[in-house]
């Protein structure tokens, strides 16, 4: 890895941004294997979350930003790192009559090429925002926000967060959003109302396995080549729906363990997913301590494990946002472990290679090619 202050701009780079418990890194490459490491941005603020937007022939970095001083917000740039903008109000802000204050931004997600404006954001206390601006400014969701469900809400073991929102490409009115804990909740008029969509996922730790919602689901992806297919990671179960989240069905046979945060998907090959299982919820270490990704190209049927240029001995955890694929031909896989290093394939997981180490806890991954 090449230590250098600039990020390339040429298009068809590949830009890779690290989110980290104290500050966010850039990395770009032409071949996928040679990458270029710039200096810290927000050094010593915790970046729990990245979208990069590249529709409309532009690429927008957007980030959470979250300062123990000042609190959370959004900071956007629009010129790869060399400046950043912040609204002056922040860009996620309660109301006064909401009875809340926003403790973290989870996950940002870019809407579908069909609505360019549009970007979406999940948050601590679970919320779910909406920015017809590109990620400038946002609106709470108030369908979600009022659900009569949302007081019997639990927090998950790092806090009461949003943290996967899943749109659909075909039908910009399909909404999902997973939540710790509430489990899997759908929207079928873009977020005006909200249904508990959780049949078929464990809740063992709950008196009843098996409740409308409390389900402790850990990430959600939507398979891009099949109609009403997702895939979810459970915290111990990993399962997959082909009715839009009707129901679901276990997919973990073949798995080393059914417990971890990372779930993806190709981005255009209907059946093909990636996990990286953990031993279990009271050991958060690779199972034996031998770090590997696990791939299914047969929609969980069978799993094949994915270890080549790995480290054996390896005891940190990847967590749920530290994964992301890009979408080139074949697709990059990429990971960052709370340990500091960062993993790349650009062969769908084959083989990997270290391009970072030693950053502080990767908390957040995300890739794009430049237009």
């Amino acid at each position: 890895m090449d230590e250098s202050a600039h990020t390339r701009t040429e298009p068809g780079t590949f830009l890779l941004a690290i989110g980290t418990k104290k500050g966010l890194w850039l990395a770009t490459s032409v071949d996928r294997r040679n990458w270029s490491l710039s200096d810290p941005h927000f050094l010593m603020n915790e970046i729990p979350s990245i979208g990069i937007d590249t529709r409309g022939g532009r690429t927008r970095i957007l980030v959470g930003v979250r300062s123990e001083h000042w609190g959370p917000t959004v900071a956007h740039s629009d010129d790869l790192g060399q400046t950043w903008i912040e609204p002056e109000q922040g860009a996620i802000r309660f109301g006064a009559d909401d009875g809340a204050a926003l403790s973290r931004v989870w996950q940002i997600q870019p809407d579908s090429v069909g609505q360019p404006d549009v970007v979406w954001a999940g948050c601590e206390p679970i919320s779910v925002w909406k920015s017809t601006d590109g990620g400038e400014h946002f609106e709470l969701n108030r369908g979600l926000w009022e659900h009569p469900h949302r007081p019997d809400w639990g927090a998950g073991y790092g806090g009461a967060a949003a943290h996967s929102i899943a749109v659909s490409a075909e039908d910009p009115d399909t909404v999902h959003v997973a939540m710790s804990t509430g489990g899997v909740y759908r929207s079928t008029d873009g977020g005006s109302t909200w249904q508990p969509r959780n049949t078929g996922i464990s809740a063992y730790f709950l008196p009843d396995p098996s409740p409308e919602f409390g389900q402790c689901v850990h990430k959600i992806a939507r398979d891009a080549g099949t109609s009403g297919r997702l895939y979810a990671q459970n915290h111990h179960g990993v399962y997959r729906t082909d009715d839009n989240g009707d129901t679901w069905m276990s997919i973990a046979d073949g798995l080393p363990s059914d417990f971890g945060f990372v779930m993806l998907a190709h981005p255009r090959r209907g059946g093909t997913a990636w996990v990286i299982p953990l031993k279990a919820d009271g050991e958060r270490i690779p199972p034996d301590g031998d770090l590997a990704v696990h791939r299914s190209d047969d929609a969980g049927e069978t799993w094949t494990r994915l270890d080549k240029g790995l480290p054996h001995g390896e005891y940190n955890a990847v967590l749920r946002d530290a994964a992301a694929v890009d979408t080139a031909e074949p697709v990059g896989v990429y990971f960052g472990t709370r340990g500091g290093e960062v993993y790349a394939s650009d062969d769908e997981g084959a083989a990997f290679t270290e391009i970072a180490s030693h950053l502080p806890d990767v908390l957040c991954v995300r890739v794009a090619v430049l237009p």
